[in-house]
């Protein structure tokens, strides 16, 4: 089974990181969802969400895969959380994967991650991307990076999610049962 760890912060766009949560789950990934300040959250549009765990209590940090969904103020919550930034260090050098979806790449993008990968994020967030190529599509994968635009192909982000962990046949499984085509 695969293991992924999705943020969750107050401020969070609840579509990019629920639409990933549910799919990949569907899927037959363990997903831990982490709240980055608490496990009782509250994302950009006044849902209310509970985390699995408080992210500060994580002591494995042993995935396949680190999601960070955008939305803001969450990006930037998650941006400045000492745990994200550990874990994505820990997923990065045991060659997992790290997606991050509309202002969130900034976070990949501002600890060298994205260099020489190719990159997309929500329309003014590009500068953040450092020394990334900007991918002109909705979502990109390079490689062990997986970003995407935003809200709107948060259920195109969870897909190639489910395609990086699993492969293309379980992605075509997913896509069919929640009638994506």
């Amino acid at each position: 089974m695969k293991r992924v760890i999705l943020f969750f912060a107050n401020g969070t766009e609840e579509i990019e990181a629920l639409t990933a949560l549910d799919l990949l789950r569907r899927a037959g990934a363990d997903v831990t969802l982490a709240g980055v300040g608490g496990t009782s959250l509250t994302g950009s549009h006044d849902i209310r969400v509970t985390a699995d765990v408080d992210a500060a209590s994580l002591t494995s940090f042993d995935y396949d895969m680190a999601i960070v969904p955008g939305g803001m103020p969450g990006t930037l919550r998650m941006d400045e959380s000492a745990v994200v930034e550990q874990t994505l260090a820990r997923v990065s050098e045991s060659g997992g994967f790290l997606a991050a979806i509309c202002a969130a790449p900034l976070v990949l993008g501002k600890r060298g991650y994205l260099k020489n990968k190719k990159a997309i994020c929500y329309p003014g967030f590009e500068s953040y991307l450092e020394g990334a190529v900007l991918s002109e599509s909705r979502v990109c994968r390079d490689g062990n990076i997986i970003t995407a635009a935003g809200a709107g192909v948060a259920l195109e982000f969870a897909l190639a999610l489910i395609g990086a962990l699993y492969g293309e046949e379980k992605e075509k499984q997913i896509r069919a049962s929640v009638l994506a085509d």
